[in-house]
Order: C-alpha cells, then sequence, then structure tokens
C-alpha cells in the first residue's frame, strides 16, 4: 500500500473516531466543533503527512499526561498547536480540554461525582484522538536502528562505575561476614580520641552507635568496644543502604533457601538463537560452552539417557566447547524506531530456558513473594493503578532500560551464592554488534535471554521491600517486570534506592503525584479507564493474515469502547476484502470474529458434521505451515521431554482457560492438541486459510 493510500485510511479513522466522540459528548463538542476539528485535521495531516498522528498528536497526548499526573499547566504554544482566545489551552479539541482544565492549563479539580465522570470521559475521549496512531508500525529510518545501537553501547559504558561499586561493596561483605549481631562494624579513624562522647542510635530496631570527630561521622555496632576492622563507609545514608542491601540479601537468601537451581527442564526456546540453527537442528549440538558444562553436566541436560551419550559419543570428537558470544537484532517495534533484542546461542537458551521457567514458578508460588513478584496476571499492578488515581495512595514507576541496567555485579551482590554460580553458567558474557564488533556486557542479561524478565523482577522487589520502612509499606509493593507500584509516602525513597545500584527511572512514565497513573497497559484517571484504543497493524487492502487477526481485534475494542461508528467502519472495510466474517454469537473465538454481525451476509459454506454431531460453517483462520523434518530417535526422544511437557500449559492472563500457577481449571479439549516430534511451526509465516469451525 502505497503512503497516500496509508494516509487516507487513518484520516477516515480518526475522522470517524471524531464523529464518535462527537456522539458521546454532544453537549460539549458540538456538530461546529465537529466540523472545525476535522478541517484541521484534514489540513494538517495534507501538510505533515502521517507524522501529524504518529508524532505530533502523541506530543500533546504527553503534554496532557504531565499535567495529570504532575500538575503542572498545559500550554499550547510549546506543542505546534495554536491556543484559544484568551487561554493556555490548544484550540484543536479544546471544547473536551477546557473541562479539564482551566484557561491558565491548570487541572480543574471536581467535588461532584457527575462532574468526576464528565471530566474523566473528556480525557478518555482526548486520550482516544491523540495516541490512536502512537505506536502505528510505519518503516522507520536506518539512522533509528543506528541511534539504539549507540544507545545500548552508551548504557554498557554507563555500567562501568557502578560495577565497580558494587564489586567493591561486595568484596566487604565478603570479608566482614562476622555474627548477626556485628555484620557491619565502623571503626574511627587511627587519630580519633575514643574518649569523645559516644551517642546511641538506633537503626533497623538494633542498637549502634555514633562516634563523631573532627565533623565525620561513623557508625558500627558496639559490642565490648569496636572491631579492629578497616573503615567502610562514614555517613549514615551510606550506613542505611549497606544495611538495606544486607537485608535484600537476607531476603533473597530465604526466598531461594528451598530453591533447586539443578532441578530444571532444559528447552528450546521460540525465538531465534545467535549461532543461527532453526526448528530441528538445534537438537543436533555442535557446540556446547564448558562455561555451561562446568555447572550443568553434558550427559544429564543436554542428552535424553544415558543410551544416548554412548550412542552419540563418536560425535563428541567434532563437539566443541567455545564461549559464543550472543548477537544482537534488531526486529520493528513502530513508527520511532525498532526494538533491540540480544539473541543468545543455542546452547545457553536451553538451560536458560529451563531455569527461567523454573524460577518463575517457584517467585509465583513462594509465599514471600507470590502477592508482589508476577510474570503471568498483570492485574494487580492495573488495579493499583486505578486505586492509585483515585486515593492518591499508590504511585506507579515506570524503570528505562530496566533491562540493560541489571549489573551481573549486583546479581553477584544479593542473590545466594549456589544461584549465582547457576546463573552465571548460563549467562552469555558478550554479545555480537550488527556492525562484527563484540562487546563485553557489565549487564546481567540484555532482552532476549530467558532470564532477564525474572531476574529483573526480583532484583527489584527485593531492593524496594528490603528499603521499606514498615510491613504495610512492604505488603503493598507490586512488580511486573519493570512496572512498579509503591505506596506513594514510599515512592522518592523508592526511586532513590533503585537509582543507587545503577537503575533509571522513567520519569516521562512514572507517575508520583496528581490524578493519573499508568502501569501494565492500563491508563487511569481519578479511579476511571482512560486507556485509548492503539492501532499497531498497518491497514492493507489485499489478504494478509495479520492485518486479519489484528482489525479484528481493533474493530471489538472500539465496540467494547463504545465506538460504534468506527467499529462499523473497520467491520466494513474487513467484510469487503475477505467476505463473511463469524461474530461472537457463533461461539468461533478460534479465528478471527467481530463481536457483533456487520451486515446480513450469510455464511459463505456451511455443513452438519455427524461425527462431531454440530453444524459447521467456513470461515478464514490464521494458521502456521507444518514442516515436518526427520531426526535421529534419540534426538526425537530428547525433544519429547523437552516439549511435551510444556505443550498443553498454557501461560494466560487470567484463569480460566486451562492451566494457570500449577492449577487445572476449566478444561477445554478444544485447547488439546497432539503433540509430535516430527513437526514444527515456522516463527513469523502465519497464512490464510479456509477451515470448517
Amino acid at each position: 500500500m502505497g503512503p497516500n493510500k496509508s494516509l487516507d485510511v487513518v484520516i477516515k479513522l480518526i475522522v470517524t473516531l471524531l464523529h464518535d466522540v462527537q456522539t458521546s459528548h454532544g453537549a460539549v463538542f458540538n456538530c461546529k466543533a465537529l466540523r472545525l476539528t476535522t478541517k484541521v485535521v484534514q489540513r494538517r495531516a495534507l501538510n505533515e503527512g502521517i507524522g501529524f498522528f504518529t508524532k505530533t498528536l502523541p506530543s500533546l497526548g504527553k503534554a496532557l499526561d504531565r499535567a495529570l499526573c504532575e500538575n503542572t499547566p498545559l500550554t499550547a504554544a510549546t506543542h505546534r498547536f495554536q491556543p484559544m482566545k484568551n487561554s493556555e489551552l490548544p484550540r484543536f479539541l479544546g471544547e473536551l480540554f477546557s473541562k479539564v482544565f482551566s484557561p491558565k492549563g491548570e487541572l480543574l479539580r471536581c467535588s461532584c461525582v457527575l462532574d468526576q465522570k464528565v471530566q474523566a470521559d473528556c480525557v478518555r475521549s482526548l486520550r482516544l484522538i491523540l495516541y490512536s496512531f502512537y505506536k502505528y508500525k510505519l518503516p522507520y529510518e536506518d539512522k533509528e536502528c543506528e541511534k539504539v545501537i549507540q544507545q545500548f553501547e552508551r548504557t554498557e559504558d554507563e555500567l562501568g562505575p557502578v560495577s565497580e561499586q558494587l564489586s567493591t561493596i561486595r568484596g566487604c561483605f565478603l570479608r566482614h561476614s562476622e555474627p548477626e549481631n556485628s555484620f557491619l562494624v565502623w571503626r574511627p579513624s587511627r587519630n580519633c580520641d575514643v574518649s569523645l562522647p559516644i551517642e546511641p542510635l538506633s537503626l533497623n530496631g538494633k542498637e549502634h552507635l555514633r562516634v563523631s570527630t573532627d565533623g565525620t561521622t561513623f557508625f558500627g555496632n558496639y559490642n565490648s568496644g569496636f572491631y579492629p576492622l578497616e573503615k567502610v563507609g562514614g555517613t549514615r545514608a551510606e550506613y542505611e543502604w549497606l544495611c538495606t542491601i544486607r537485608s535484600a540479601r537476607k531476603l533473597l537468601a530465604e526466598l531461594f533457601a528451598d530453591f533447586d537451581p539443578m532441578d530444571i527442564y532444559p528447552r528450546h526456546g521460540p525465538g531465534a538463537v545467535a549461532t543461527k540453527q532453526q526448528l530441528s537442528d538445534k537438537y543436533r549440538w555442535t557446540n556446547i560452552s564448558a562455561n555451561i558444562t562446568s555447572v550443568y553436566p553434558l550427559d544429564a541436560y543436554f542428552f535424553a539417557s544415558l543410551g544416548h551419550v554412548c550412542d552419540a559419543y563418536r560425535d563428541f570428537e567434532s563437539l566443541t566447547d567455545r564461549d559464543l558470544p550472543a548477537r544482537v537484532v534488531l526486529v520493528p517495534k513502530d513508527s520511532r524506531g525498532p526494538r533491540l533484542i540480544s539473541c543468545e546461542p543455542v546452547d545457553y537458551q536451553w538451560v536458560q530456558q529451563g531455569l527461567g521457567s523454573a524460577l518463575v514458578r517457584h517467585l509465583e508460588t513462594h509465599s514471600l513473594s507470590r502477592e508482589h513478584v508476577r510474570f503471568t496476571s498483570q492485574r494487580t499492578n492495573q488495579l493499583g493503578a486505578l486505586l492509585g488515581s483515585s486515593t492518591g495512595k499508590y504511585v506507579t514507576l515506570d524503570l528505562k532500560e530496566a533491562s540493560d541496567r541489571v549489573t551481573v555485579e549486583l546479581v553477584r551482590l544479593l542473590y545466594p551464592d549456589a544461584l549465582v554460580k547457576c546463573l552465571l553458567a548460563c549467562r552469555s558474557s558478550s554479545t555480537e554488534l550488527p556492525s562484527g564488533k563484540v562487546l563485553p556486557l557489565r549487564k546481567f542479561a540484555p532482552m532476549g535471554s530467558s532470564l532477564c524478565f525474572p531476574i529483573m523482577a526480583t532484583t527489584i522487589w527485593a531492593l524496594l521491600h528490603a528499603g521499606a520502612p514498615d510491613t504495610y509499606t512492604r505488603d503493598r509493593i507490586a512488580v511486573y517486570g519493570d512496572d512498579v507500584i509503591v505506596p506513594t509516602a514510599y515512592a522518592e525513597n523508592a526511586i532513590e534506592l533503585l537509582e543507587s545500584v545503577g537503575l533509571k527511572i522513567n520519569r516521562d512514565k512514572s507517575c508520583i503525584s496528581g490524578l493519573f497513573r499508568e502501569s501494565c497497559g492500563t491508563d487511569a484517571f481519578n479511579g476511571y479507564d482512560v486507556t485509548p484504543v492503539r492501532f499497531r497493524t498497518v491497514w492493507s487492502s489485499s489478504r494478509q493474515p495479520d492485518v486479519l487477526a489484528s482489525w479484528c481485534e481493533y474493530a471489538n475494542n472500539c465496540y467494547d469502547a463504545r465506538l460504534r461508528k468506527t467499529f462499523q467502519l473497520i467491520a466494513d472495510w474487513l467484510v469487503r476484502i475477505y467476505g463473511y466474517i463469524p461474530d461472537e454469537s457463533t461461539s468461533l473465538k478460534r479465528c478471527p470474529y467481530l463481536r457483533v454481525s456487520t451486515d446480513d451476509k450469510k455464511p459463505v459454506r456451511s455443513r452438519t458434521n455427524f461425527a462431531l454431531q454440530k453444524r459447521e460453517i467456513l470461515v478464514w483462520d490464521v494458521q502456521s505451515p507444518i514442516v515436518k523434518q526427520q531426526l535421529p530417535g534419540w534426538s526425537m526422544l530428547l525433544r519429547h521431554f523437552a516439549e511435551a511437557r510444556h505443550s498443553n500449559d498454557l501461560e494466560v492472563d487470567r484463569p480460566g482457560d486451562m492451566y494457570y500457577l500449577g492449577k487445572w481449571w476449566e478444561q477445554s479439549y478444544d485447547c488439546l492438541q497432539p503433540f509430535s516430534v516430527r513437526q514444527y511451526t515456522r516463527r513469523r509465516a502465519s497464512m490464510l486459510v479456509r477451515r470448517w469451525r
């Protein structure tokens, strides 16, 4: 599709969305305002191109969010919009802005519940128009790729000083492993007069001593005098920080006390690998790093049985044990630029998948972490965002480049040695950039490693839990990846603590004050969900599987958001190209469907399936082509052991589908598919097929 057609589609969608907004806010956004706003959209789109929808409008949307969560005035002039007369608000959608902000751009405070709902509805409509095409997957320029690579290298350089500091602290902890009541001890300098007054100081529930000498303050435990140990620090803030690190170490030691990192089920992941094997080739071992086999023995973790080892011993001569680097690839994200992924070598991915799955199961079932660290459900964070926006008791924190800023030294400092040994054994120590340069890694694991997400979330939670001042705060910490919920009173200390170990808070997406919160895909204002419908997949007038699946979902989201004219527009486009599309009443939810029927068209073909005793219709479905590949018998058995147990364990966002956190819920036999060790599916190779459903 050419750019002009793509622009026409976007303009039609925005204009239709404006009609839906006018239907909802007719008393405020009347027909005259609709007509004038439509002319502005068409004029600026023709002058600025599609960037008006993917850059200019989202820029105003970000300013709107900042004004809602930071209580900063909203000004139109700084965002390329003409202001209203005698007002700082933009004239574009000014009727809606006026219901949310005063003429000076300050948030209006509504005491009446009805006014609050009207204000929230206006915010929802504004964000719908401003953010609809923010993540539209248009092609990006080559210079965006260079920016992503340069930022990746820049982040690695910034981790140097932090890694050195954490390594020093870790060495200090290892040298001073005294009993519980004297773990950290400060001694005054040699020229200190010990006869100076000593003032008691209580920290972390224990009695400490403070000795002041020449303006320098030292803290330490007192146990029949100071121990003759070297000076570790000299300020109260440093001492409290070290106490927090120590508490985090104790917490993780207790959390993983009954976790066996050797009791894992290795498997291959669905993603690409640095060594470029695909499908069945992943089970033909050509290189297994000695770094891995020093912890995970070759015969126990890479072969199906001892018989497999004996039959394959002739291949050992060609089996190398090099420590290969990971490989950086750039995958399409949206018009703003690509996403950087570091593909792991196939031998590292094999063990990482097993260890990562074991960590997730342990963290989601252990009594210490199951209510605070989640990987399969975002609901706690989403509800926390809604509650925080209405009561102000909770804030949402978003970490910037979180996967690239958890250093290996931080992992060594916090986690138990037995677990660290296994984590480092399956960690890539370097990665190869697209230019061919091999970059040594100070970060523990970039995005692409199966251990990145669980270790990142656990590290954040452990630090925040250890630094929390009381039980109330600890019980109200929720972490999902780099999305964090903490009580408002703890927000500044939490930010300071996370940044002290090298992490970086994304201030633009963190909501600390005001009535706006954002976490795990939910945008909340004053207790109302104001998440907009976002269009990502570029529309195409030719039949494509991703377009059919995505735009059916967009149409259904519009219907749920009561955007009926937009739903009808998208549904008409889909029916014109794909013909009959089933609706929700047919219960055909395993193929692309619409929420309600849009016309009187009947199915192209229908039949009665006497074997299943039901009526079936012929519909479009999305299918990945099946590839059959023959493997040696032992390799097929290895694949069966690795993948058959995972083939029907569905990772769902809520209980009710089939398998959730180790518990069986509603069993759907339609979801059960026989597992074949000879069959594979190629990623990103889906196609449209006709099926009886």
